[in-house]
């Protein structure tokens, strides 16, 4: 029995590995469901980015400053608040430094909110997820 032609094509799709592409970045946790989410819209795409699993290889102060600065934010909305470190550390309190902000997430990239992703295209916080399509 033969199948449609678009059902072939989709098919199609679907079984073809994505292509790798070392342009294309992901800070990810694999826990959050958000950071899932977009590497799965990637991966829909045809897309395997280059995935840095941040949580297990944190990324250095410096890192972590080049990142900020490409994605044009600041470094507050970058950050977990929710997490019990971020109240611990002090860092809620207003005279909290970029810098300090910066080497707290370095030491503790647990507060480093997530995904994050980098394309040709530009770098954005992809919550929700589909603010990945964006770019692409």
């Amino acid at each position: 029995m033969q199948g449609c032609a678009q059902c072939s094509e989709y098919t199609a799709r679907m079984t073809t590995a994505p292509t790798l592409r070392d342009d294309i970045t992901i800070f990810h946790n694999n826990r959050c469901s958000n950071s899932r989410g977009a590497l799965a819209l990637l991966r829909e795409h045809g897309i395997e980015p280059r995935i840095v699993d941040y949580i297990a290889t944190p990324l250095t102060a410096p890192e972590l400053a080049e990142l900020v600065e490409h994605l044009g934010v600041p470094v507050r909305e970058l950050l977990r608040t929710k997490e019990a470190e971020y109240k611990a550390l002090g860092l809620d309190q207003s005279g909290v430094s970029d810098a300090q902000l910066i080497a707290a997430v370095a030491a503790h990239p647990v507060l480093l909110n997530r995904p994050i992703v980098v394309t040709p295209r530009g770098a954005a916080l992809c919550r929700p997820p589909e603010k990945v399509l964006d770019l692409l």
